[in-house]
């Protein structure tokens, strides 16, 4: 038989459509995942934490929030902006029971040669957060950041709270790093409507007026609001 009619034989006709069915299956299972409300994904690997190098993992964190956010790769352009301003207020982060862990597809090696980099020519200097190295980019596919046709990661962000569920989802393109004050204010908001059971309004930050989410409740606000 010619070769060119093998690929519409009924074999590899039905072979393709395994691989797709498959294929789609891998993609919905990855994405099922990481769901907002649900379960963070699980993680587990070497970080480069106070200059040293540390088994970390999601289960550390239990009691606290986290702030679990992804940059693209070491000695870059926009990556070291964020980890740096991210690591410069840690304790404000600290104070209400919350961390901040970033995460690469690097290696832990690069992750230490680019902390031991001078700010000025680049480098991230002395970091008060861990650096996790995703090497093998299975928590980055966990957590669906992850660029098949580049090789690293798009700047995925998520809160997880003190029982490890997964409560937002902030997911940049390449070329805008994201905000440490709108990150503070989330993990604020959510830890209030943990605490108070009411929610939120847009632009809601620590002191401004929330709603008591049945009917008669919301009237209060929107009373008062207009």
């Amino acid at each position: 038989m010619h070769e060119d009619c093998l690929c519409f034989s009924p074999f590899v006709m039905r072979l393709c459509s395994v691989s797709r069915q498959v294929f789609r299956k891998e993609k919905q299972k990855r994405l099922s995942l990481k769901a907002v409300s649900k379960p963070a994904p699980y993680w587990e690997g070497t970080a480069v934490i106070n200059g040293e190098f540390k088994e970390l993992k999601l289960t550390d964190y239990e009691g606290k929030y986290l702030v679990f956010f992804f940059y693209p790769l070491d000695f870059t352009f926009v990556c070291p902006t964020e980890i740096i301003a991210f690591s410069d207020r840690i304790e404000e982060f600290r104070a209400i029971n919350t961390e901040v862990v970033a995460c690469s597809v690097d290696s832990k090696f690069t992750h230490l040669a680019w902390i031991n980099t001078p700010r000025k020519q680049g480098g991230l200097g002395p970091m008060k957060i861990p650096l996790l190295s995703d090497l093998t980019h299975q928590i980055s596919k966990d957590y669906g950041v992850y660029l098949e046709d580049q090789g690293h990661t798009l700047r995925g962000l998520f809160i997880i709270d003190d029982k490890r569920i997964l409560r937002q989802i902030t997911m940049n393109d390449l070329p805008v790093g994201r905000s440490v004050d709108e990150t503070l204010r989330l993990v604020q908001a959510f830890q209030y409507t943990d605490k108070h059971g009411e929610v939120c309004p847009a632009g809601w930050k620590p002191g401004s007026e929330t709603i008591i989410p049945d009917p008669a409740g919301k009237l209060k606000y929107f009373d008062k609001l207009n």
